[in-house]
């Protein structure tokens, strides 16, 4: 079971690995705190940062999210397209991220959260001994709205 996303708990994720939870740091992690589930890019975060006139750089965005991601906090994803997205990374370092759908023509990013990959996961460690400590899984298709 994955711990609660609460801006204390990522202040003593922070903490741990021996960062400060800066200013900067907090206005880009409120940006995930307030949309929960989506899968944003540093140009997304920018950009709803300065709708909430927010005076913070481009660039301290990217390395507030580069930072993040390093420690687990945020998730950073590549979906083939050139962009990095983020996430809230799972807070229990055992438990599997979901999976990603993407439409092919509106481009939305959609969760699958069903891990059908467990059985296999076994069935590879079963005949290879490999352990498998985390896989992702992207499906590209059409959505509803675009089918």
């Amino acid at each position: 079971m994955s711990e609660k996303l609460t801006m204390d708990v990522l202040k003593q994720r922070l903490q741990a690995n021996k960062h400060k939870l800066t200013t900067q740091r907090r206005t880009v992690l409120n940006v995930f705190i307030e949309h929960p589930g989506e899968h944003l890019s540093a140009e997304d975060v920018y950009g709803l940062l300065r709708e909430q006139s927010q005076d913070i750089g481009l660039a301290t965005v990217y390395r507030s999210l580069d930072l993040l991601a390093e420690l687990g906090i945020l998730q950073k994803m590549e979906f083939g397209d050139g962009c990095s997205r983020y996430e809230v990374g799972t807070m229990a370092p055992d438990e599997h991220q979901h999976h990603h759908m993407i439409c092919l023509k509106c481009k939305k990013v959609f969760e699958f959260q069903d891990d059908l990959l467990d059985k296999l996961e076994k069935d590879i460690f079963k005949k290879s001994g490999f352990r498998i400590v985390d896989h992702q899984a992207i499906f590209y298709g059409y959505c509803k709205k675009c089918q």
